[in-house]
């Protein structure tokens, strides 16, 4: 018999019989990540066992009405580098509106407790006030706010990515010779706070975009000036991008980036963002024919500060006992024997 305090759900990690179970329309979109994850999980676990690096499977959670297989909500995780320092709450769902903000509580308390990372980054429409509530109340905070596009390439603007649009700048695929060049691209364009947050290093750039990506390099410099690596499937069909322009090189937004974003399309649709204040970013999103779709604001639920307090107290606790130890009375030397010479 369930106690009166006890919630009416149960959670557990996916398992692969989890997966004909999870037929709601809330979920039907994540249906191959969640193949991947539980496909993955068994291997995964091993390679922890054994001390390996770890693979960047998703983690999954699930939450199921009590004393039936009825699923109710689950959330998916990531890690966003490979030392697992940062995670990412990928997507956070539920099938029953009553249930939402109770159920969406615990599975974000229980996911940020089953992984011992240093910072966690979570993401909310602008306008879901009930998930912003959630995840204030595990202790994100906002970060930043970012307007959402979709854009998808028509055959004029794939044949001119396949001209001589570059000019002098030399186009190279993101590989682990331009991985590092990217890599610095992002340090300098991401913000200091978000940059500590993710502590990213070169290998995370490649590891987590698949070496599926474009770099555009200044030959001269030696340096990336501009940038479009995949991120992953996006739940309402085609990619998610990341597009990375140097903030010297603003010029670049116009034929050069429009032919840069091309080579990762494909034929499917990108979802790029921008931040709604930089105006020649989404002036030139719009005048390619991508449709905003809304905002959302990007949040960040970080130890940092707490470990760094943490130092700076023991720093001073050590600087105030030498203090203390000069002070105390001193024994008398003992008086060293002359010798003959």
């Amino acid at each position: 018999m369930r106690s009166p305090t006890s919630p009416p759900w149960r959670l557990e990690p996916l398992a692969g019989w989890h997966l004909p179970l999870l037929g709601d329309p809330a979920f039907l979109p994540l249906q191959s990540l969640l193949q991947r994850a539980a496909l993955l999980d068994l291997p995964e676990r091993l390679m922890h066992w054994l001390g390996r690096p770890q693979a960047l499977a998703p983690q999954v959670l699930v939450a199921f009405a009590e004393h039936s297989q009825s699923a109710l909500g689950l959330v998916v995780t990531r890690r966003l580098n490979r030392h697992g320092s940062c995670w990412q709450i990928a997507h956070l769902r539920t099938t029953k509106a009553e249930l939402r903000r109770e159920l969406s509580g615990a599975l974000l308390k229980a996911a940020l407790e089953r992984t011992p990372a240093t910072s966690w980054v979570a993401s909310a429409s602008s306008d879901d006030r009930t998930r912003l509530a959630v995840l204030r109340e595990q202790g994100f905070q906002p970060l930043r706010q970012d307007r959402l596009w979709c854009w998808s390439p028509d055959q004029q603007t794939q044949r001119q990515s396949e001209t001589g649009v570059y000019g002098e700048l030399s186009l190279q695929p993101l590989n682990r010779r331009t991985a590092p060049l990217l890599w610095h691209l992002e340090q300098i364009a991401c913000p200091a706070q978000l940059r500590q947050i993710l502590d990213r290093r070169c290998e995370d750039v490649l590891a987590q975009s698949q070496g599926k990506g474009w770099v555009l390099i200044d030959p001269s410099r030696e340096s990336a000036v501009a940038g479009a690596r995949w991120l992953g499937e996006h739940p309402g069909g085609g990619h998610d991008v990341e597009l990375t322009v140097d903030p010297h090189w603003q010029h670049l937004y116009g034929p050069i980036a429009t032919a840069l974003l091309a080579q990762l399309a494909a034929e499917e649709p990108c979802w790029l963002r921008s931040d709604p204040f930089e105006q020649q970013r989404s002036t030139w999103l719009a005048s390619i024919g991508a449709q905003a779709r809304g905002e959302r604001v990007l949040m960040a639920r970080s130890l940092w500060r707490r470990q760094a307090a943490a130092g700076l107290q023991a720093q001073a606790n050590r600087r105030l006992a030498s203090v203390l130890a000069q002070l105390q009375p001193r024994r008398r030397p003992v008086p060293t024997p002359l010798l003959r010479r």
